[in-house]
């Protein structure tokens, strides 16, 4: 089968496609014949690590057909529909070390291939009103922005939600926001994502290059007291602005670090806010489930800026980026 291997610490140059024996199916084991993947900021940080890894076949996100199960599998049948599950031994409940090991595409094994074999597990069935391209922006972007609105101590109907940026855990979070009915505030430097933004239901928006100093303008947004919660996804220039935006008692959703990793938690602040932390890991397979209903319910497409064809991997890693995208980059395979 054709797939693609990862070569770390070449950026995208790093890319090679090459054949690879299709592996065996296991008793517990089933093979999914890709139709499409998408990438996310994460692979790009992948690409670019100089960690001592060997080559292997990127990508978290995927859909596509079962097409063999182990003698095993009692959940999923060929012929059905499905999409990866990023964690594949988090199907439930609270994360734990042994939940989060393996997620796909780190080290190995991902979905950038014809065809992948994993664990029963690791997929999650798609509901009929969602196509293979729709389905690929879920895994990683999705479950995550499900997660951080929806997964502990729920958003409510009427809450005012600040998303850092417009990258792919931000701009799900925007639609699944207005569809659940809280007020979204986006922040981006460019004025065209910005007016997209607002197309797309955002109650306000905010140029961060303009205004470096935003924290006091979101306050004043959501009524002078704060917003409910903030999805940060840029870490270490933003988390103090954030949680200076934060009402008393809201949530400060950690998600990512686009800037960079760590940054200074002011302790006061954190104390005289009674401010809530919260790092936010992807998702299980049960986060996964609501949020395919939720979509299927809400009637509403996930974002996807422009679709590759599989013998151009490389350009839609370059593409992603160039930063210029609005919606999901994807990988057509089959």
């Amino acid at each position: 089968m054709q797939a693609y291997h990862l070569h770390r610490g070449q950026g995208p140059a790093g890319l090679e496609r090459c054949e690879l024996p299709t592996p065996p199916v296991g008793p517990h084991d089933v093979r999914v014949r890709v139709h499409a993947v998408s990438l996310n900021h994460r692979d790009l940080t992948i690409a670019a690590s100089t960690a001592p890894v060997p080559p292997h076949v990127p990508l978290s996100d995927g859909a596509g057909v079962v097409v063999a199960v182990g003698e095993a599998v009692t959940r999923l049948a060929v012929g059905q529909r499905v999409m990866s599950n990023f964690f594949p031994r988090w199907a439930d409940g609270p994360p734990t070390p042994e939940k989060t090991a393996g997620a796909l595409g780190g080290r190995g094994p991902g979905l950038l291939a014809e065809e992948v074999v994993l664990p029963e597990s690791a997929w999650v069935v798609l509901p009929d009103g969602l196509d293979f391209r729709q389905a690929a922006t879920l895994p990683c972007a999705g479950v995550t922005a499900w997660n951080a609105l929806f997964g502990d101590d729920p958003a409510r109907p009427g809450d005012t939600v600040l998303a850092l940026g417009t990258g792919g855990v931000s701009l799900w979070a925007l639609q699944l926001g207005r569809a659940a009915g809280l007020r979204m505030i986006v922040t981006s430097s460019d004025e065209h994502k910005r007016e997209r933004a607002l197309a797309l239901g955002a109650f306000a928006t905010i140029n961060h290059r303009s205004m470096p100093d935003w924290a006091p303008r979101v306050r004043e947004l959501a009524g002078g007291r704060g917003v409910d919660r903030v999805l940060e996804t840029a870490g270490r220039e933003t988390l103090a602005r954030s949680m200076a935006a934060t009402r008393h008692g809201g949530t400060v959703a950690v998600i990512g670090g686009t800037s960079g990793w760590g940054g200074e938690v002011d302790a006061d602040a954190l104390i005289d806010g009674a401010l809530r932390l919260r790092g936010v890991l992807v998702g299980s397979r049960a986060m996964a489930e609501s949020l395919l209903r939720f979509v299927e319910t809400a009637h509403f497409a996930p974002l996807i800026d422009r679709v590759f064809p599989f013998g151009q991997a490389r350009q839609a890693y370059e593409h992603l980026a160039a930063q210029q995208h609005f919606g999901k980059v994807l990988i057509e395979i089959g």
